[in-house]
């Protein structure tokens, strides 16, 4: 629990701070006078004038109780009084350029954020599982294409582009997703072993009925794990396996006769050993234990999951898959830094859009609980996790501030837009019906998100 807020509350800081800081910075280069950047929201828990401030700033450093958001307050005609020998200090008199520039200097900072979190993963190396297929999900895609257990994917291409090098497990799931997501068939090179002749396998990602990047769409691509052994690991105490005889380290070879060749067809094998009734159904394994040929009958427990009845064993089942470190050099995992940060905006922008449209469930919106859940998470898994998960909530705080919502960064930059091709600022009184429109829709997205949060923990 300290984990998860300690690393939930750095990591939104850091984010918001860079936020403003780009916000404060461009704010300082145009000349306008900032008076107060505030990290957090509510009572100041520390504040602080620098001595040395640049000619014409005596701005005020915050850092408050909430850390929920952030300001930069500049000097500006319409919220106070200006003196007449600081009006060109005063934010409302630059020119329009300058005043677009402050206002998309906040969103921009948090996808520069993005791009050198994701160049230091890739210039300090990640371990990731291997490419290496586990055998895919019954009637799905990729056993309809001729795919199995134990191959390499060393390739992938979409369309008429030149086929992307993969390194590991986790970058296939990302091609996946991506060509999923945009309807496009998929060319898979595969071999049957590292280092063999790979040949081509088409995966008509085009024909999926449903396009959410969420587990259901990987069980209908059918690839949703990593090799792995058979092998059972921890066995807990009261569970099925427990009961049967069943210990850490055996290995499974046959499942009713049928054989087992990885951690995923067992766990299927397990899933599936209940009636609709609600019954569990005694299985025949065959295992080795210490070299020896053992059989037991293991009967799953029934448990309900999404409306369904699927067999519990209560044990870890598969070994860990086999690892790879992936790592670039400078030039290399900058620019790969950069891509990435692009592909996530596309694709966060892509599944904005779905929602609005309703081809994609609003059930996708998270909130502050479930973005604390996988700081948590992935602070826990290693320093690359977490300085992953910072980059992606980045480029989604960058993006969120883009949108042309009024209120958010991006509806400001809609009204400079306006004041540039009509030569008219916005009026103050459509500006006051705007401001309030956008307040109800980010207040109704955040309730939709605080509802999302909730209903995940409860279910």
């Amino acid at each position: 629990m300290i984990l998860t807020v300690l690393s939930f509350v750095v990591a939104l800081g850091l984010l918001i701070a860079v936020h403003e800081y780009g916000h404060y910075r461009v704010a300082v280069a145009c000349g306008v006078k900032v008076l107060r950047f505030s990290v957090g929201f509510g009572k100041p828990l520390l504040r602080w004038k620098p001595q040395r401030q640049r000619p014409g700033q005596d701005t005020e450093f915050v850092l408050c109780a909430v850390p929920l958001g952030g300001y930069v307050r500049m000097l500006d005609e319409r919220e106070a009084p200006v003196p007449a020998e600081e009006r060109h200090l005063a934010f409302n008199t630059q020119p329009l350029r300058s005043r677009a520039a402050i206002v998309a200097a906040g969103p921009l900072a948090n996808l520069g954020l993005a791009v050198l979190l994701y160049a230091l993963v890739s210039w300090v190396g990640v371990m990731a599982p291997q490419p290496v297929l586990s055998t895919p999900v019954a009637a799905s895609l990729a056993e309809r294409a001729g795919l199995t257990a134990g191959q390499w994917v060393t390739q992938v291409s979409v369309g008429t582009e030149s086929p992307a090098t993969v390194r590991s497990f986790d970058e296939l799931r990302w091609q996946l997703t991506q060509a999923a997501l945009d309807g496009q068939d998929m060319q898979l090179w595969v071999s049957e072993g590292e280092g063999g002749t790979p040949r081509p396998v088409l995966l008509p990602l085009s024909g999926l009925a449903q396009r959410e990047a969420d587990a259901a769409m990987f069980q209908q691509i059918g690839i949703v794990s990593p090799w792995s052994a058979p092998v059972m690991g921890e066995v807990m105490p009261d569970g099925a396996a427990l009961a049967a005889g069943l210990r850490a380290g055996d290995v499974v070879r046959s499942v009713d006769g049928q054989a087992v060749n990885d951690a995923q067809t067992l766990r299927a094998r397990i899933r599936a050993a209940t009636t609709a009734q609600g019954q569990g159904v005694t299985q025949r394994w065959v295992l080795e234990r210490d070299g020896a040929r053992v059989e037991l009958a293991v009967t799953p427990r029934p448990e309900q999951q999404d409306g369904q009845w699927v067999g519990r064993v209560g044990a870890f089942v598969g070994a860990p898959p086999a690892m790879v470190e992936v790592s670039e050099g400078p030039f290399d995992g900058l620019q790969h830094a950069v891509v990435r940060t692009a592909e996530v905006s596309w694709l966060t922008l892509k599944m904005m859009g779905r929602m609005l449209i309703g081809e994609a469930s609003l059930k996708n919106i998270s909130g502050p609980i479930t973005i604390a859940d996988y700081a948590g998470k992935s602070a826990s898994m290693g320093f690359t996790a977490y300085l992953t998960f910072m980059a992606l909530i980045s480029v989604s705080l960058g993006v969120l501030n883009l949108l042309p919502l009024p209120v958010l960064d991006g509806g400001h930059l809609m009204y400079y837009l306006w004041e540039g091709v009509s030569g008219r600022a916005i009026s103050d009184a459509w500006m006051e019906r705007l401001q309030r429109g956008g307040v109800a829709v980010l207040m109704m997205l955040m309730s939709l998100a605080l509802f999302n949060d909730v209903a995940r923990l409860l279910g």
